[in-house]
């Protein structure tokens, strides 16, 4: 077992819950996590090529959803994406636009894209392959997706930032106020390490060691949707 697999795995565990949804996984990972889900915990899952087709976790087509209709259901609240984030803070408040002010960035990014809408309508999580101070940030540059002190300001009624797997650790939200805790540490990773990288306080009380993925996981991993090992050059053992 490798950091690699124990982050598909987290990133599967993100949708045990969702039913039938539509997931959107952006990055080798969460894809891999979301295929390895559908054929585990969540049978349910409908899963997109981002353009028309719905597809199996194997990549043969299932079924037809033309990009128009993306938006009926991201307006529904029936998706749950898995985005990237080049800053994060401990809200969720998420940044892929441009670091440094906006008016006159030092660095220019994707821009919002989808952000704001998804974070307004459906389920949201974050993907983060390294995870330094730079990427778990006090206060991020420029707000893409809208965190929840954010949220609740706005009284966004169907905002649902859900989690934050990174290759050190596993967070989530489940805070009075809506702040980052730290649900657990994978294995291998010492507890300061995470404090260490991460440039805000977390909450820890609570926080236990991310399950490994059992061998019928490893199996499917390593015979049916990743025999290259993709996933080892994104998170290196």
């Amino acid at each position: 077992m490798t950091r690699a697999d124990v982050c598909v795995a987290a990133c599967a565990d993100l949708f045990a819950e969702d039913g039938e949804v539509l997931a959107s996984p952006m990055g080798l990972i969460p894809s891999l996590g979301a295929r390895l889900a559908r054929l585990t915990s969540a049978p349910e899952l409908l899963l997109s090529d981002g353009e028309a087709t719905l597809l199996g976790p194997d990549g043969e087509p299932e079924g037809w959803l033309p990009f128009r209709q993306v938006f009926d259901v991201v307006a529904h609240g029936r998706r749950h994406v898995v985005m990237g984030a080049n800053q994060v803070d401990r809200y969720g408040n998420q940044n892929i636009s441009c670091i440094g002010p906006h008016e006159r960035p030092t660095r220019q990014l994707l821009g919002v894209r989808g952000a704001p809408g998804n974070t307004a309508n459906h389920r949201t999580s974050y993907w983060v392959p390294r995870h330094s101070r730079r990427v778990l940030v006090e206060a991020v540059d420029v707000v893409a997706g809208v965190g929840h002190d954010r949220a609740r300001a706005a009284g966004l009624r169907y905002h649902d930032v859900y989690r934050v797997v990174t290759n050190l650790a596993v967070f989530d939200f489940a805070t009075p106020d809506g702040s980052m805790r730290l649900r657990s540490v994978h294995p291998g990773v010492e507890l300061d390490e995470v404090l260490g990288q991460t440039s805000f306080p977390l909450v820890t009380e609570g926080a236990g060691t991310t399950r490994e993925p059992s061998a019928a996981e490893l199996e499917l991993l390593r015979t049916r949707l990743d025999p290259d090992g993709r996933r080892e050059k994104e998170v290196p053992s």
